[in-house]
């Protein structure tokens, strides 16, 4: 079970910046030793301290994850080798552009995952989808591997890459959001949603969270813990979305021992689509509040 409502980027060299964010409430954290470390001789320095870190278990009770860097920069391997050990979820691998990358760093994962006596599969994989080519082949990047869990959105790559325009109603990006989120769904895997790159402006960040709430996505990259809270409450059922789902269970129970076949939820017709959404639901809000006991007695210890 992983609850993927707030991954958020911490700079790998930065020991302020991670310690900081070891206090804050995101659900998972993501060390990143690519875009946001420069220049390129802190990447080793990035590698080296948060491994110190993750080792000393200043990130207990959140999903950790290390970004690593891409195929061409020479530190692919290196960076996975370097974060094969415990109190580590997985990798999160940026510029996935089809099956084939994600069959390549899956070998290599395994590689030294069986050189340190882990279980086959252990740690997990988050590809980034960045690319034109990447949203086009969303679903078989899903497929590619047992270890992908998720995918995530990276906006401005995407946006670049297209040669677009990422303009004030986020039109460019409307497109690849609701193609990633449908891969992840046929896939069984998590959508994750992209940054929100105005990070001052939660008003713009709240639009946003509807819009990809809407689509399906049950999580986002945060770049600032003040995003955290509004994103979780997006990607938390409601108190009255649970209530509601309960009744319809309810309701479509009852219509079928009293063999009536129909039942209805203020005006509306309770059909199979809905009594199987309703129970997703519950099985969400379920997850999370033992996501939520588990990461609370985690921290007390």
């Amino acid at each position: 079970m992983y609850i993927l409502r707030t991954m958020m980027f911490v700079p790998g060299h930065n020991e302020k910046l991670l310690l900081k964010a070891a206090e804050s409430d995101a659900d998972a954290l993501i060390l990143d030793l690519e875009d946001s470390v420069t220049p390129f001789h802190n990447k080793i320095a990035a590698r080296k301290l948060c491994a110190m870190l993750v080792q000393m278990r200043k990130f207990s009770g959140f999903s950790v994850w290390i970004r690593v860097n891409d195929k061409d920069s020479g530190l692919l391997e290196d960076d996975i080798k370097s974060f094969i050990m415990p109190y580590v979820d997985g990798f999160i691998y940026p510029k996935s552009y089809d099956s084939e990358d994600i069959i390549n760093v899956d070998k290599l994962i395994q590689k030294y995952e069986e050189h340190a006596c882990f279980k086959a599969g252990h740690f997990k994989l988050i590809p980034l989808i960045e690319t034109c080519s990447a949203v086009i082949n969303a679903y078989q990047i899903a497929t590619a591997s047992q270890r992908v869990i998720a995918l995530a959105f990276g906006c401005e790559d995407f946006v670049a890459d297209l040669q677009g325009v990422h303009d004030e109603r986020h039109l460019s990006l409307y497109t690849p959001r609701a193609m990633i989120a449908m891969a992840c769904r046929a896939a069984g895997k998590i959508p994750v949603d992209t940054v929100h790159i105005k990070v001052h402006d939660l008003n713009d960040l709240e639009e946003n969270l509807k819009v990809a709430k809407t689509l399906g996505f049950e999580g986002m990259l945060i770049l600032n813990p003040k995003e955290i809270p509004l994103a979780k409450h997006y990607f938390t059922p409601t108190p009255q979305e649970v209530a509601d789902a309960k009744k319809m269970l309810k309701l479509a129970e009852e219509a079928e021992k009293s063999e009536k076949g129909v039942a209805y939820l203020d005006d509306r017709f309770v059909g199979p689509p809905m009594v199987l959404a309703a129970k997703k639901l519950l099985k969400k809000y379920d997850d999370i509040e033992k996501f939520e006991e588990s990461r609370k007695s985690e921290r007390e210890k």
